[in-house]
């Protein structure tokens, strides 16, 4: 199974709110990295937990309306096509860097000014 497909079975995962498949992808000593929060999140466990609140750290109203991945050595980066109840349309991208088939840091790339206007 290629990188990008891993990563889009992530996604998939995320919108059924399987995040216990989505978790299994994760090396146990991952990394999640978000601009414009203070904390990273290290461990797979933390991050699964950080999961169950995930409606609460999105903006009212987001929905993915579009989605690619782009593949490298070890590296995937997902373009997310994304609007919520106050921005019509904008996009971000995410890094997943791999160990093998396993994911060891996650790291999200958004405007965080348009990000926080969102809420």
């Amino acid at each position: 199974m290629s990188l990008a497909n891993i990563v889009q079975g992530g996604w998939e995962a995320v919108g059924a709110g399987d995040f216990d498949t989505l978790v299994a992808d994760y090396l146990e000593e991952m990394a999640f990295i978000m601009p414009g929060q203070a904390d990273v999140l290290e461990g797979r466990q933390a991050f699964r937990s950080a999961l169950d609140g995930l409606g609460e750290i999105l903006p009212p109203g987001f929905e993915i309306t579009g989605l690619r991945q782009i593949e490298g050595e070890g590296e995937v980066v997902s373009i997310v096509e994304w609007k919520s109840d106050k921005v019509a349309g904008s996009q971000l991208s995410v890094l997943f860097k791999f160990e093998g088939d396993k994911i060891y840091e996650e790291r999200w790339f958004v405007d965080t000014e348009q990000w926080k206007s969102a809420f």
